[in-house]
């Protein structure tokens, strides 16, 4: 179902090469989350998910810890959590998160971005309908036997298990997010290879050379806008 563990694995090692803006966008999802709620963690089930999903991508506790001490502080900055969804090359289907202090200049960058790279804006709903919000887990040296015998043990459910280059990856519903976590926990497994809540295309489409390297070139554009925090596709990359 959905993408594989190659594909979550190109998405990583691709934001990784530029951790400074990372970073930069984790602060402030850090922010946003302990400004919703309590800047605990364990009381404050928003931010522990974007925590945890931190800590995959090696963010160092200094910015998380900026983070949360300016939602102490009572700052009066805002954000708005806004979702955009569009088409790139080939009827390929685009969602893009955004975190935004100014919606109307985080509204022209996305269509400009998409407008000067071969994709239109669509409207709500015109693409998040072939999406499935999806809680998303990976573990290193288990078999996905092994996973399944500790999740059922627990009365935990999950949608499916990919075993791929000694990785096991885990989908499950999105409010199961904390309870698969946990069963992990309880067994000394706190690192994760990947832990998040993500969008999963329910088909995956492939695209030719040249519409795969202008799709390519969109979400480029996408991810480099500063109000910018998660871009979900459905095109299987090579």
């Amino acid at each position: 179902m959905g993408r594989k563990w190659n594909n979550i694995k190109e998405k990583k090692a691709a934001k990784d090469k530029n951790t400074s803006r990372i970073y930069a966008k984790f602060g402030r999802e850090i922010y946003v989350a302990a400004k919703q709620g309590e800047p605990n963690p364990e009381s404050n089930q928003a931010l522990k998910i974007v925590l945890e999903r931190a800590k995959t991508y090696s963010v160092p506790r200094s910015i998380i810890d900026r983070a949360i001490e300016k939602a102490k502080g009572g700052d009066d900055e805002n954000y708005d959590e806004l979702r955009y969804e569009g088409f790139g090359p080939s009827g390929s289907m685009i969602i893009v998160d955004t975190l935004t202090n100014n919606v109307n200049r985080t509204a022209a960058d996305v269509r400009a971005a998409f407008n000067k790279n071969g994709g239109n804006m669509g409207t709500n709903g015109s693409v998040s309908y072939m999406f499935d919000n999806t809680a998303v887990f990976g573990i290193e040296g288990m078999s996905a036997d092994e996973i399944l015998e500790i999740l059922m043990e627990a009365d935990v459910d999950a949608r499916d298990l990919i075993e791929e280059d000694n990785v096991v990856i885990i989908y499950a519903e999105p409010d199961q997010f904390h309870a698969v976590q946990e069963v992990f926990k309880e067994k000394g497994i706190t690192e994760f290879t990947v832990a998040e809540l993500t969008m999963l295309p329910q088909n995956d489409v492939t695209l030719s050379e040249d519409d795969q390297e202008q799709f390519e070139k969109l979400i480029d554009a996408l991810e480099d806008l500063e109000d910018v925090q998660q871009v979900y596709h459905n095109v299987e990359l090579d």
